[in-house]
């Protein structure tokens, strides 16, 4: 099919932009919840819930709407994600109280699911020579949105207030859901089948190949890695010795955009043939990273370092993941990411928890010999799966139900 010989530079570009603008969506309030709260008349531990709805919501769009990649016009549906998005935004703008803005920010969740239908929709439209750098493309791009989604939403709400913020996202989602619509080719379904089968059948898709089931795996384990140490940074960066503010502390996530960067690159690897080495080699980079900064954890430049060669290493081996998933069935890509995204929120949620119980039992030492464990187990995971379950053959379609 034409249309998926080669997807256009300008394309793949926007696709990255509203990837990562829609992954966005789940970070505006973070850093806000002591000025929302303020601002609604709120006790704080109330607007510590507005982040949890918003991911409670983004898991429900995920298991439901996700998979509706696989049987409906992509070029209609994800534009129509957008608007409703934009149309949550607006209604988290204008909340008058924090009851309104958590039943907000939970139908946000849930509609906000778009890069999570793009990134497979592009690997749909890429030829299979370049799939891998393409998917790298706009995977970095969903990277770029979760990473600075904090720091821009301080800056909007430093010169404004955090109202501005919301309403800022509604316009940029309008403006994307119009540039989507247009520039989108058309591209038929993979599949047709009926709404309760096709949610059956993402678990079928995942029990029938057995190199699913390895690589969601290892990403479940990155993910875990990646939230258990962002979010111990933030107990870390906020303590002694450093004592740093809230703004101070969001400019420190711009360090992980090197992860971004490498994000570039890695989808490369994956179409010369090395995404199983490569995978290895970011998970030994990762386990050197978590003990080097076991002993130096109190040097801000030694802390810096290991924060972009491990950020560099999980970003590397989450994208070379994704694309070994899409290379295992052309029909059901939508399903398969909906497996991914669900085993990444599960990992990132386990990280986070693990963090704050680790923290507060033996600091800082107790999250990086976590890291480290962790590390450890996907390493094991790729030696016993790199000649056998994780190798992934030539992608043909076959029975899903």
């Amino acid at each position: 099919m034409a249309a998926r010989s080669e997807l256009s530079r300008p394309l793949t570009f926007l696709f990255a932009v509203a990837a990562g603008a829609a992954i966005a969506n789940l970070y505006w309030a973070q850093p806000l919840l002591g000025t929302i709260a303020d601002d609604l008349d709120a006790p704080t531990a109330t607007a510590g819930w507005l982040v949890t709805a918003t991911q409670i919501g983004y898991a429900v769009g995920v298991l439901l709407l996700v998979p509706l990649g696989d049987i409906l016009d992509r070029r209609r549906f994800v534009p129509v994600l957008f608007l409703a998005s934009a149309a949550a935004l607006l209604l988290c703008a204008l909340a008058p109280s924090i009851g309104v803005l958590l039943v907000a920010l939970g139908v946000l969740g849930v509609t906000t699911v778009s890069g999570q239908i793009l990134t497979p929709l592009a690997g749909d439209l890429a030829g299979d020579a370049h799939r891998g750098r393409i998917v790298g493309v706009v995977g970095s791009g969903t990277l770029t949105g979760i990473l600075a989604a904090r720091t821009i939403s301080g800056f909007v709400a430093g010169a404004a207030t955090w109202r501005a913020t919301f309403a800022l996202a509604a316009v940029i989602a309008v403006l994307l859901a119009v540039l989507l619509r247009r520039a989108t080719p058309p591209l038929p379904p993979r599949t047709r089948i009926a709404y309760p089968r096709l949610l059956l059948s993402v678990a079928a898709v995942v029990r029938r190949e057995r190199a699913a089931r390895w690589t969601l795996a290892l990403a479940a384990t990155g993910f875990a890695a990646f939230s258990l140490f962002w979010t111990a940074l933030t107990f870390l960066l906020s303590g002694p010795p450093f004592r740093y503010p809230a703004a101070v502390i969001g400019m420190f996530g711009l360090v992980g955009l090197a992860g971004v960067l490498s994000g570039l690159r890695g989808g490369r690897l994956h179409d010369r043939g090395w995404s199983l080495p490569a995978t290895g080699l970011a998970w030994a980079l990762a386990l050197g990273a978590f003990v080097v900064v076991t002993i130096g954890g109190r040097s801000l430049v030694l802390l810096i370092s290991v924060t972009v060669v491990l950020d560099v290493a999980l970003q590397t081996q989450a994208l070379l993941n994704r694309a070994r998933l899409f290379a295992l069935t052309h029909e059901a890509r939508s399903r398969l990411n909906t497996a991914l995204a669900t085993s990444n929120f599960v990992g990132a949620a386990a990280g986070s928890a693990a963090a704050s119980t680790l923290w507060s039992v033996g600091g800082w030492s107790a999250v990086s010999i976590a890291g480290a464990g962790l590390s450890c187990l996907a390493l094991t995971v790729w030696a016993l799966g790199r000649r056998g379950p994780l190798v992934v053959g030539r992608a043909e379609p076959g029975p899903l139900t």
